[in-house]
């Protein structure tokens, strides 16, 4: 059997380096959700984490391990948000600069994370990219190569993964042992580390990720057996607009992940709606596909205890009052 790229060792390493970094971030409860669900549900709420999403905990536990020359150089990534927030703010953490390239049309609010992050780091800035007709995969390494930077993919990358993976490691050391685990799905990284992470404390668990319907890459991937490419997706869920698994992140999936669902944009903001509501959660779309999935009745999970990964909550805030107002 081909060796993963990361083994639950990998997972522990990383919560050793978070620690008093990264946020142990709170796990919520609703009796509305477990009404609706017929479920005992736990939400692991990443939208508190640092930076607003889970991804600092991968951007983090993979630049601490750069070397003194790499740090010197500094770091790039691709991102449509969340990652590049992550990767800035660990740079400025431990000193080094950090080139991110992004997409033009990223929400507003990330770019001007991302940029204030940088503020005062020298030689960190953000190159803008079209979404839609550029390579941003070969955009990134291009540039790695003209200056001498490390390229840390969002996704695609073991340390990223591992730290990802700490999330998952959390929620049952507070919850203790789970039938189900709900994990968003992008480009892999989050539920692949969670999977790792899951299925080595609670071997019988079943993990299940959640696309929206316009990015299926990962669940026409499983259906096919090999990776599949599919065009940018439209859809609202931004941290989940990626083209492909990643070659590390897909056979985590193939091996230890059950299934692939998808919600629909509409299914994402009534879900959305119900964190604003009932929790008094801000919530990014992306952060609400495993949520959504088990809310509006695409995962039947009556009588389980049922844990849910909420990624992110960096929204525009003029498009997440358009949210909340459309129902």
């Amino acid at each position: 059997m081909t060796e993963l790229a990361i083994d639950y060792s990998d997972i522990a390493a990383a919560a050793a380096r978070l620690q008093g970094v990264a946020h142990r971030t709170p796990v919520f409860t609703s009796r509305t959700a477990d009404q609706r669900s017929g479920a005992q549900v736990f939400f692991k709420c990443e939208n508190f984490q640092r930076m607003g999403a889970f991804k600092f905990r991968g951007a983090y536990n993979a630049l601490a391990q750069f070397t003194p020359a790499q740090r010197r150089a500094g770091v790039i990534a691709y991102s449509s948000g969340n990652h590049a927030q992550a990767i800035a703010l660990a740079a400025r953490l431990l000193g080094m600069p950090s080139l991110l390239v992004m997409p033009r049309d990223s929400p507003a609010a990330k770019l001007a994370a991302t940029r204030e992050y940088q503020h005062g780091q020298p030689g960190s800035e953000v190159v803008l990219y079209d979404r839609y007709s550029e390579d941003r995969e070969a955009i990134g390494a291009r540039l790695a190569a003209e200056r001498g930077m490390t390229l840390i993919p969002p996704y695609d990358d073991a340390q990223v993964m591992a730290g990802q993976g700490t999330a998952a490691a959390e929620l049952i050391e507070e919850t203790g042992p789970l039938d189900l685990l709900l994990v968003c799905v992008g480009g892999g990284g989050l539920i692949a580390g969670c999977a790792v992470a899951a299925r080595h404390l609670v071997p019988g668990i079943a993990v299940v990720g959640v696309e929206p319907e316009a990015g299926n890459d990962t669940q026409l991937s499983l259906a096919r057996g090999e990776i599949v490419h599919i065009d940018t997706p439209q859809t609202i869920a931004d941290g989940a607009q990626t083209q492909h698994s990643g070659r590390l992140t897909f056979p985590v999936i193939q091996r230890l992940v059950q299934g692939i669902v998808t919600v629909s944009d509409a299914q994402l903001v009534a879900t959305l709606r119900f964190f604003a509501e009932r929790m008094k959660m801000v919530v990014e779309p992306t952060g609400c596909l495993g949520a959504a999935a088990l809310l509006e009745g695409v995962v039947q999970a009556r009588g389980q205890r049922v844990g849910v990964i909420v990624s992110g909550g960096n929204v525009d805030l003029a498009r997440y009052a358009g949210f909340l107002s459309s129902g």
